[in-house]
């Protein structure tokens, strides 16, 4: 997959949209538990649409273009901030985070018809423990 660390061109608006996404995002994956996390999420989703796969890309581009740890090791805050971005344009896409155990990893992405968007690698090992997806009746 492509789009890691590919930087989104933004313009003034659109800077300030991503810086807003990615610091709410910190205070949210750094202050909530993972289930209070996964709670706020769900709530945020509702009422949205299905994100592409592009807008979902760009978001995640956006964030890592306006953010040093969202484009390193950030992979919580740039997934929550890549959602939260996709959610100020009324989308969303699937927001999800699992681990691996050879070698042992955890990881947090987004996703759009179970597609992980803009990973580098293979996350085809890492099994799902928590995921925020919009229900076929809330994007109708």
């Amino acid at each position: 997959m492509t789009g890691e660390r590919r930087a989104a061109n933004l313009s003034w608006r659109g800077r300030i949209g991503a810086r807003l996404a990615t610091g709410v995002a910190l205070l949210l994956t750094t202050r909530l538990s993972p289930r209070r996390l996964r709670q706020v999420l769900r709530l945020l989703s509702r009422g949205s649409r299905p994100a592409t796969r592009d807008q979902a890309l760009y978001a995640r581009q956006a964030a890592v273009t306006v953010s040093t740890r969202c484009a390193g090791l950030g992979c919580l805050q740039r997934s929550v901030a890549a959602a939260l971005l996709c959610r100020m344009h009324d989308r969303w896409p699937d927001w999800c985070t699992g681990f691996r155990t050879d070698p042992f990893g955890a990881h947090a992405w987004v996703e759009v018809d179970g597609e992980p968007v803009g990973e580098p690698g293979d996350l085809s090992r890492f099994r799902t423990v928590m995921a925020v997806r919009l229900r076929q009746e809330e994007a109708s």
